[in-house]
């Protein structure tokens, strides 16, 4: 059996697999509240405990923040991961831990064609040469899979910590209130991401771009900020909610962009994480492939790469069952 998981700043999924014939058949899946829990050992032992027949062979885990030598201090969570104390904790000689787009990356690609949303066709073929994966979540995550003509490698990376770059006056004016706001230094994850949808929000109050109503005032007060503005934009019933998630969804396009320019990603984007299917509409709406093919000279080169959105969560369990099989 291969214990996997998929480590985020919100949640954390846990799944056991059993590999058939170079396919992997869930046994078992659990969903724990990150926040509410002092490290991802807490959570496994729980899982196992509900799972007792269960026997693990070998252990993978996806985490958001950079892994070196085994260990990571995660971005969103005050937590330490060592896959030393996690091989101990499970009796195995070794454990993966990699970063969690390295694992989403690694499944992307074994998705169904019913799990993707295709939002731009492009030249070729989905996964027909280098991949880039981007994921808007509790943080902005990236990652490559390169393509070395006969197999794809996953590549970690940071880029959601890389400089955000305004576009417009209005990204101008929200870029100068986040510098104030954050001290010097602003990166795509303090504008691509949940946090960073409310920031959007927050700025563009401020700066008096659109007055905030006091009845979505008083709902951002007791409900999840971001998830408001979502269901509120995506409906177009406020201004200020609507124009947040319009420039989101634009500055989502333009980073997606950029990747695909870094790598080179003639192979497509993926675009994962929690918040992409729950935005469909404004994604479709254009804002958000205008921003991806807006780069000058290679906007032609941009329009021909495939794009799709992961409709599901299972791509980082995917991949990292496949890691640890050794796949």
């Amino acid at each position: 059996m291969l214990l996997v998981g998929d480590v985020g700043g919100t949640k954390t999924a846990l799944a056991a697999y059993r590999e058939e014939a170079g396919r992997f058949v869930e046994l078992a899946h659990g969903s724990f509240a990150s926040q509410s829990h002092g490290a991802l050992e807490e959570m496994v032992r729980t899982f196992l405990g509900e799972h007792p027949t269960l026997r693990v062979r070998a252990a993978c885990f996806g985490v958001p923040g950079p892994v070196v030598d085994g260990r990571c201090q995660t971005t969103n969570l005050p937590w330490t991961v060592d896959s030393a104390t996690l091989a101990t904790l499970l009796g195995l000689s070794h454990v993966a831990l990699v970063n969690d787009l390295e694992a989403m990356a690694w499944g992307m690609p074994h998705l169904t064609p019913e799990e993707l949303h295709v939002l731009n066709r492009g030249h070729r073929p989905l996964g027909d040469g280098t991949v880039a994966v981007i994921a808007a979540g509790t943080g902005l995550g990236e990652a490559i899979l390169w393509w070395d003509g006969t197999r794809h490698h996953a590549i970690p990376t940071e880029g959601g910590h890389a400089d955000f770059a305004p576009r417009s006056e209005e990204e101008i004016d929200l870029y100068r209130w986040l510098r104030a706001r954050f001290e010097g230094h602003v990166s795509w994850e303090r504008v691509v991401s949940g946090p960073g949808l409310h920031l959007v929000y927050d700025g563009l109050r401020d700066l008096a771009y659109y007055p905030e109503t006091p009845a979505v005032a008083e709902r951002m007060a007791k409900e999840d900020p971001s998830h408001v503005i979502t269901e509120l934009g995506v409906t177009a019933r406020d201004a200020l909610c609507t124009a947040a998630l319009d420039l989101f969804a634009s500055a989502y396009g333009a980073e997606a962009g950029n990747l695909a320019l870094k790598s080179l990603a003639l192979g497509g984007v993926y675009l994962g994480g929690g918040i992409a299917p729950r935005i469909l509409p404004m994604l479709e709406a254009g804002e958000f492939m205008k921003a991806f093919t807006e780069k000058g000279r290679f906007a032609e080169l941009l329009s021909g790469i495939p794009v799709a959105v992961a409709l599901t969560g299972r791509a980082p369990l995917l991949g990292a069952a496949r890691i640890a099989a050794g796949r």
